[in-house]
């Protein structure tokens, strides 16, 4: 089973979501905005994604507005920090194998992971 950290507002997650689905392939959805990870969620995460750390944080607006530098989010126990306390900062979607994950983005990432990580549900 596969896990996608989602935000359903998102088009690129969406569309993530809908080729897990199309693969046939059970997902456990998570609404992270809904349900925000800790700190030592994040931690573990960030153990076990293929992409680099800081790419896990979303530099936008909000980012800016907040007043963080990239200082602020340059060790993974600083993004662990940053990500627990503004979870809308995080990159998405997140689709997580058992002992693997990456960051969704751009989409086309997400068909090759099911097929590498992923049975179809029977």
């Amino acid at each position: 089973m596969l896990t996608i950290l989602h935000n359903p507002r998102c088009s690129t997650s969406r569309k993530a979501l809908e080729a897990i689905e199309a693969a046939g392939v059970e997902v456990g959805v998570v609404r992270y905005l809904d349900t925000p990870l800790g700190e030592q969620a994040v931690l573990d995460l960030l153990d076990i994604l293929e992409d680099a750390p800081g790419d896990l944080v979303r530099h936008d607006a909000t980012f800016t507005d907040l007043g963080l530098t990239d200082a602020d989010v340059d060790t993974p126990e600083k993004i662990a920090d940053v990500l627990a306390e503004h979870p809308r900062l995080m990159q998405r979607p997140v689709v997580i194998a058992e002992d693997v994950a990456i960051i969704g983005r751009p989409v086309d990432r997400v068909a090759p992971f099911v097929e590498e990580h992923a049975r179809p549900a029977e």
